[in-house]
C-alpha cells in the first residue's frame, strides 16, 4: 500500500462579513491551494434533503423550512440575529457537520497531493474546535465602515441589520488578536489585493499564478 502523502499546510482564512476573504480565497486557489468553502458545505448541509434539515426541523420547527423542503435562510437569519440561544442551537446542528465534511474534503486533498489546504471559515475565530485543525490563522482585516459599505453595496440589507451582523461575530480586536497573518484589505485595487495574496501565497508554499 502506498503511504499518503506529507500533510499539506493547513490554513483556516476567515475574517468579517464583508472583509474580502471570499475574494482572497479565489486568488490563494489560483496560486495552487485547495480551497474548502464552509459556506457552501452549509449550502449543502441545508437544501432540500440535506444532512441538517431534520435536525432543524426538529429543533425550530417546520415553518422554518421552504415549500422544498430546504432551510428559510431569511427568515432564519432573523431569529438568529435577535435571539442568541436559536443561533446557538443552529450552529450546534451545523458546526459538527460541516467540519465533519470540510476535514473529509481535506483528507481527499492530501491524497491528491495538495501542498496547502486553505479553509475558509467565517466564524473560526468564534469556534472552539476549528484552531485546533488549523496550522495558520489568515486574516482579512478591514475597518467596520468599509465592511458596512461593501455588504450595502452587494445586498438590499440595511445598515442596522448589517451591524447586527457584525456584533454576532468576534470583534475586529479579537479577530487580530488570534491571527498569525493579517492582510489588510481597505482600499486596495484588485491587483494589489492580488499581490499581496502572492506573497503570502510563496510562504505557504504555493508559486504565483
Amino acid at each position: 500500500m502506498r503511504p499518503n502523502p506529507s500533510p499539506p499546510l493547513r490554513v483556516g482564512l476567515t475574517g468579517g462579513v464583508g472583509s474580502g476573504k471570499s475574494t482572497v480565497a479565489t486568488l490563494l486557489a489560483r496560486c495552487g491551494a485547495d480551497v474548502i468553502d464552509t459556506d457552501a458545505i452549509s449550502r449543502r448541509l441545508t437544501a432540500p434533503g440535506g444532512l441538517a434539515i431534520d435536525a432543524i426541523a426538529q429543533v425550530f420547527g417546520h415553518g422554518y423550512l421552504t415549500a422544498d423542503g430546504a432551510l428559510n435562510r431569511p427568515l432564519m437569519r432573523t431569529r438568529v440575529f435577535a435571539n442568541p440561544d436559536a443561533r446557538h442551537q443552529l450552529e450546534s446542528i451545523l458546526h459538527p457537520l460541516i467540519q465533519r465534511q470540510a476535514l473529509q474534503q481535506a483528507r481527499l486533498a492530501q491524497q491528491a497531493g495538495s501542498r496547502c489546504v486553505v479553509f475558509e471559515v467565517p466564524l473560526l475565530i468564534e469556534s472552539a474546535t476549528w484552531h485546533h485543525e488549523v496550522d495558520q490563522v489568515l486574516l482579512v482585516d478591514c475597518p467596520v465602515e468599509t465592511q458596512i459599505k461593501r455588504v450595502m453595496e452587494r445586498s438590499q440589507r440595511d445598515r442596522p441589520a448589517i451591524l447586527a451582523m457584525i456584533a454576532a461575530q468576534a470583534s475586529r480586536e479579537q479577530r487580530q488578536q488570534a491571527a498569525d497573518i493579517i492582510l489588510y484589505n481597505d482600499g486596495l485595487s484588485l491587483d494589489e489585493l492580488a499581490q499581496q495574496v502572492q506573497s503570502i501565497a510563496v510562504g505557504f508554499g504555493l508559486s504565483s499564478p
